[in-house]
């Protein structure tokens, strides 16, 4: 704490920023529950806003993007997970299939996947499902 001589050389104007600085006044409980209902917590841990120069968090839906948007005439492309799913398994001769998810620089990494378990086998990176061909016989 100042002293009384010591705060009387301050000039006002730090006094005036000082005791504009000081905690904002405690919200009433009924404040609490009209900005918990109307605004989306803030933080996980924390209802509201923790400084007065913090904004507080918009509502969902309430930014730019969702302006004037009728949902019903939006695109819906179909997912990842179904556009792989309605990929054709792809069948191999040998006991391992080789992927590079394509050509260039618009594929990944060139893995081998082994084939000696039935059934198909997916990429770890893009999904493609590959499978030993049933006709193709092992020669020892």
């Amino acid at each position: 704490m100042l002293s009384r001589r010591a705060l009387s050389r301050v000039p006002k104007s730090l006094l005036v920023r000082l005791n504009s600085s000081a905690a904002p006044p405690a919200k009433t409980p009924a404040q609490e529950a009209r900005l918990a209902s109307s605004n989306p917590p803030q933080a996980p841990n924390f209802v509201g806003t923790w400084t007065t120069s913090q904004a507080p968090r918009p509502a969902p839906g309430s930014s730019p993007r969702f302006e004037q948007a009728i949902m019903e005439t939006q695109p819906a492309p179909p997912s990842a997970m179904q556009m792989i799913a309605e990929e054709p398994i792809r069948l191999v001769e040998g006991r391992k299939a080789v992927c590079d998810g394509g050509s260039g620089p618009l594929g990944h990494p060139k893995i081998f996947i082994n084939l000696d378990q039935p059934g198909p086998r997916a990429c770890g990176y893009c999904g493609i499902r590959f499978q030993q061909d049933p006709a193709h016989h092992h020669h020892h």
